[in-house]
């Protein structure tokens, strides 16, 4: 289980399906706590009009065996740049790639979508309900608002 891209110079992959994650050994097995990333400057690009999306994600986990290593996740997420999606697909594939890749005991993300069109969507997916025993703090994210 050595990661790929840890201390090693890496490129940005040019698909999300090119990319590499490496997950290393839990330091904490058998305690149930919360790993969070926050993503607030997230791209990909419209399948219709090729234009920009931008999102703030939230990526909240318990850990099972593994974790997921914060370069090759960031190497991930980054190859959504030039990747053609709509929001849904976004988030809940990349929600979807964790769970069946690292096994955590439970994960849910967040897609805080900035307006297309007038009109921001939020997209939220968890692999199911949390641990009774997790601390769970609110994302953090405010409803998009405008400019008021």
């Amino acid at each position: 289980m050595t990661p790929m891209h840890l201390g090693q110079t890496s490129s940005l992959p040019a698909t999300p399906e090119e990319a590499v994650l490496d997950y290393v050994p839990n330091p904490r097995t058998g305690r149930t706590y919360l790993v969070r990333f926050a993503v607030p400057e997230f791209t990909s690009l419209c399948p219709v009009t090729g234009q920009p999306d931008f999102a703030h994600l939230v990526i909240d986990y318990v850990p099972g065996d593994t974790i997921v290593e914060s370069k090759s996740l960031k190497l991930f997420l980054g190859s959504f740049r030039n990747h053609c999606a709509f929001h849904e697909d976004c988030t809940v594939g990349i929600g979807e790639r964790l769970v069946t890749e690292m096994a955590p005991v439970w994960l849910r993300i967040g897609g805080y979508w900035y307006p297309r069109g007038g009109i921001p969507i939020d997209v939220f997916w968890q692999s199911g309900p949390p641990p009774s025993s997790l601390w769970l703090p609110d994302q953090g994210v405010q409803s998009y608002r405008g400019r008021g």
